[in-house]
């Protein structure tokens, strides 16, 4: 399931990587959930987006996920850290 256009937002600081900037985003498909998804930016020109996720990397599961305070069917991506080569994403869920 994709994402229009109109409804991916920008969540994470990107990290540079020897091939560009990766980035997480967010997207609210039709089905109103939101799932995580990555992007390569141009290292130069992070206006030029080098390749997309063709699948989500994360969507909302969980009870903590699926019912929210305002809205269920959320996650939202917060932090993303590279230690070595291991990145850890640190997320909300359940508009939380």
């Amino acid at each position: 399931m994709v994402a229009s256009r109109k409804k991916i937002g920008a969540n994470t600081p990107p990290i540079r990587t020897p091939d560009g900037w990766l980035m997480i985003y967010h997207g609210k498909a039709d089905d109103q959930h939101y799932r995580l998804g990555a992007v390569l930016l141009d290292l130069n020109d992070p206006r030029k987006v080098l390749h997309r996720s063709h699948r989500w990397l994360m969507q909302p599961e969980g009870p903590g996920e699926c019912g929210g305070c305002y809205q269920g069917g959320v996650t939202f991506p917060c932090g993303l850290v590279k230690r070595g080569d291991t990145l850890y994403l640190y997320y909300g869920g359940g508009d939380r």
